[in-house]
């Protein structure tokens, strides 16, 4: 990984390891990365990748039920995305333009993402370029 690299790892609840590695995630692969640049997370099979200058901002959010969390989960009340592996906490980054995914060709205007220090995301994420 570049040194200009930031790498947010998702914090993994034990009870549902199993099922995260049903879903192909690699904890020790997937999480977050941003540079200069970008926005990049994954989780599994599933890559989001956008400008930094398309972040908007973000904020902690939870805790969640584990139900609606834990995986790769499309929200049908909105165009949300989540990559969960845990109910505690996690960070919501919203998006100036939606981003596709597999999931939505059409794109998410947020994605939630669980990981190890929501506070550091979101402080990192407060430092994107401008639009």
């Amino acid at each position: 990984m570049p040194s200009d690299q930031q790498h947010f790892a998702y914090a993994v609840d034990r009870r549902f390891a199993v099922l995260l590695a049903l879903i192909g995630a690699d904890v020790a692969r997937d999480g977050v990365a941003l540079d200069a640049a970008g926005f990049f997370a994954r989780l599994g099979p599933v890559r989001l990748a956008t400008k930094r200058s398309n972040v908007l901002g973000a904020h902690v959010t939870g805790p969640y039920h584990w139900w609606k969390a834990i995986g790769i989960r499309r929200s049908f009340a909105d165009s949300g995305l989540t990559f969960g592996t845990n109910a505690r906490a996690g960070v919501c980054v919203h998006f100036a333009t939606p981003v596709p995914s597999p999931l939505r060709r059409r794109g998410h205007e947020a994605l939630t993402v669980t990981v190890a220090d929501p506070d550091g995301l979101v402080a990192a994420l407060q430092g994107a370029p401008s639009p």
